[in-house]
């Protein structure tokens, strides 16, 4: 048994605006943030993760400190073989901030990079990538599809580009209202080729009543999936009307948080794709318990990732962990905090990855060009 502990912590938090903002139906991002999470241990192993901080990413900094002050204290100088029992301890122990705090979310998101980095970590040390630390034995390449993909005219030219890069299936932002989603959505459908995928993501932007009006207007598409069409937290007799009215299968799981949460979830019967964000909650404790409950439950696991290269990264292993009938979701839009640290990793061909060879993530984050960027560095240490 490894007899390592926890020694040292690092937090470094990056935003850059954008040419291009990212649109979604419940706000506009004009620039990227990433926290990129370091921690070493007693022997002077290393591993990487990343805390979620997607929008609003004025909360970056918020989260790294959350991560050193809260977070960290309870990890530094505690055994690491076990990155699972460490987690479920800290998520145990984090319960009554959450609350006293109102501030659930950003608690899960630190812990959740913590978890990803304490997990590459070990699988550094054990000599294996990561994807098979989780437990994984399939090398093929992983399938993948661009999302993020702005609405509107937008829209068919960001089509175009990504299949250029090899892409063969694409998640249309909607949520806009009738004439701009139809509008993004007939050129692109009508450009499709046979081995090429269309989904249509809401992002929570239309109540019961909206969702009714819209859904009959989508039957002609051929979606793959239909996501977040209602807030994730509306209650089960809307989501059955939704799934009832909906032709094509329905898609969450970003804005759920909690092991028993995602099990009603998959035991409902109404999603048939489970998308936990493992920067967000979890990390690789909590989403790869998940992912295997969501596939032995007929249902499709597709990791939900939007940010830095290191997050993304993560999400590639997870879903070559589990492997199932799921794709990997890579941003359509430009984002120096990914571009910059995968370099030339993650290349598409015929819509799929290839694995990265060697130990962990396959990627040692090389974050001295990104500097001029960082707006906080943190370090905590036992």
């Amino acid at each position: 048994m490894d007899s390592a502990t926890l020694a040292h912590v690092e937090a470094h938090v990056f935003r850059t605006p954008i040419k291009e903002p990212v649109r979604t139906s419940f706000g506009t991002m004009t620039e990227r943030a990433a926290v990129f999470v370091a921690v070493e241990d007693s022997d002077g192993a290393r591993g990487w993760g990343e805390i979620w901080c997607n929008f609003p990413n004025a909360a970056a900094e918020h989260r790294a400190l959350l991560f050193a002050d809260i977070v960290a204290p309870r990890a530094l100088g505690q055994p690491i073989d076990d990155p699972m029992a460490l987690w479920a301890g800290i998520e145990r122990d984090l319960h009554v901030l959450r609350i006293q705090s109102g501030d659930a979310g950003a608690f899960s998101a630190a812990l959740a990079g913590l978890d990803l980095a304490v997990h590459d970590l070990r699988a550094r040390k054990r000599g294996l990538p990561l994807w098979r630390s989780l437990g994984g034995r399939d090398d093929s390449p992983v399938p993948v599809y661009a999302s993020g993909i702005n609405p509107g005219k937008a829209a068919f030219r960001t089509v175009e580009h990504m299949r250029a890069e090899g892409h063969r299936a694409f998640k249309l932002k909607i949520g806009f209202g009738a004439d701009t989603d139809l509008g993004s959505l007939k050129p692109v459908a009508s450009s499709l080729a046979s081995d090429e995928r269309l989904m249509v993501d809401v992002n929570q932007g239309w109540d019961l009543r909206a969702a009714a009006g819209m859904l009959p207007r989508l039957i002609d598409f051929p979606l793959v999936w239909i996501e977040e069409p209602l807030m994730a937290d509306r209650p089960a007799a809307e989501w059955t009307q939704v799934a009832a009215l909906a032709r094509a299968p329905l898609a969450a799981g970003e804005n759920v948080r909690g092991a028993g949460s995602f099990q009603a979830m998959i035991d409902g019967g109404l999603f048939g794709f489970v998308q936990p964000d493992a920067a967000k909650w979890g990390g690789h404790s909590g989403c790869l318990p998940v992912a295997k409950a969501a596939l032995a439950a007929g249902r499709t696991f597709c990791p939900h990732y939007l940010g830095g290269g290191i997050g993304l990264m993560h999400s590639l292993h997870l879903l070559a962990a589990v492997r199932g009938p799921g794709l990997l979701e890579v941003d359509a839009n430009a984002n120096p905090l990914r571009e910059g640290v995968l370099q030339n990793l993650m290349a598409v061909t015929d819509g799929c990855v290839s694995l990265p060879g060697g130990q962990g993530l396959g990627l040692e984050p090389d974050l001295k060009p990104l500097v001029p960027l960082r707006s906080l560095h943190l370090e905590r240490r036992a």
